[in-house]
């Protein structure tokens, strides 16, 4: 269950202390990320060791009242190659930080600790991108608070858009809400014979990363490594909410979804698919099934994870747009990423990079 902040807030700077969490903490960091309003999947301490795969120190930092965590922000961290962070590294929180953002005195307090925190670490600039949406009274307040406190806006790393779907309705509400033609593909393929299972293995990995490359090839999008995506299976399918679910047709794999569920959210991670027997419509019997499991395991939404910028046509990806819309689910717009920059000079230099 998502929670609201649970402490009695005062703004007594000197009742807070901002801690790093080692990793014997590891299981009261999920808890806290995962019951918080603000709470997402990419600031749970899994994505942290993922993203360590990929280049990315991670650190993880919560504000505290006495023995109350009541804010928290997986960093990730960044240098140049051969580089030591504490010569000068990129700062970057995706999708957080986790903090009521309805108290800007919390998050002034958190912030200015942080800020002070990192300085001295050697970080050149703090980016976060927050996880609400423009257009909301969450929105108002984080672009109020960035104002207020000198942040300036830079371009998002994770997905400008998305389409979210409200899943407190019934099943055949649901059902009733998407376009017709996706009701009856799905019906179709169960009709001819798709099957729906839950990975269960390295080796079912293996084959749908076999796909993902075809995927790939066909929409002209790059993709991480096997390892990669092994790793994210390792990390949390054990922990189940992580499943991959395969459509399978008289033991032909056909296609591959990543889903997970973490504070409330299901999110449509990573999607691939053959190029034979696309007339069975595996992917809507796909996506189907993990928005059933999703209500299921608790979640309030169904997050189709990044759109194109515009409706356009012409936009790449279109297609994919095309096939998230039909769901019956509504656009959000991100406000994008923020930054402080706490070594000018050295930004001048790093920009070429980053």
């Amino acid at each position: 269950m998502v929670t609201e902040s649970k402490s009695q807030f005062t703004s007594d700077p000197s009742r807070y202390s901002l801690r790093v969490m080692p990793e014997q903490r590891r299981a009261e960091w999920d808890t806290f990320v995962g019951e918080h309003a603000y709470g997402h999947f990419l600031q749970s301490w899994g994505w942290g060791e993922l993203k360590a795969t990929a280049g990315w120190s991670p650190l993880r930092v919560a504000l505290w009242d006495g023995e109350q965590m009541v804010a928290a922000a997986q960093i990730l961290r960044k240098t140049a190659s051969h580089v030591p962070l504490a010569l000068g590294h990129l700062a970057y929180i995706p999708r957080g930080p986790v903090v009521d953002w309805r108290q800007p005195e919390l998050g002034r307090i958190f912030f200015t600790q942080l800020d002070n925190y990192l300085r001295k670490q050697g970080a050149i600039v703090l980016r976060w991108e927050p996880d609400v949406e423009v257009g909301t009274a969450d929105g108002e307040a984080v672009a109020l608070f960035t104002k207020l406190q000198g942040a300036k806006p830079v371009p998002a790393v994770q997905p400008g858009r998305s389409i979210v779907l409200d899943l407190a309705p019934d099943e055949e509400r649901l059902l009733a809400q998407m376009k017709e033609k996706w009701r009856y593909n799905i019906r179709l393929g169960v009709r001819k014979g798709v099957q729906v299972r839950i990975a269960s293995s390295i080796e079912d990995v293996q084959a749908w990363y076999t796909l993902l490359q075809t995927t790939g090839d066909r929409d002209q999008f790059g993709i991480h490594s096997l390892a990669y995506y092994q790793r994210v299976w390792e990390l949390y399918a054990p922990m189940d909410n992580l499943r991959l679910l395969l459509a399978e047709h008289e033991g032909q794999l056909l296609a591959g979804i990543v889903v997970v569920v973490m504070a409330g959210q299901a999110i449509y991670l990573y999607g691939a698919s053959s190029n034979q027997q696309r007339q069975l419509m595996p992917n809507y019997v796909l996506q189907w099934e993990a928005i059933r499991w999703a209500r299921q395991r608790g979640a309030r939404l169904y997050d189709f994870w990044g759109i194109p910028a515009t409706d356009a046509e012409e936009e790449a990806m279109a297609g994919v747009y095309r096939f998230k819309r039909g769901w019956g689910g509504r656009i959000i717009q991100y406000p994008g990423g923020y930054e402080h920059v706490y070594r000018p000079l050295l930004m001048q230099i790093a920009r070429r990079f980053l």
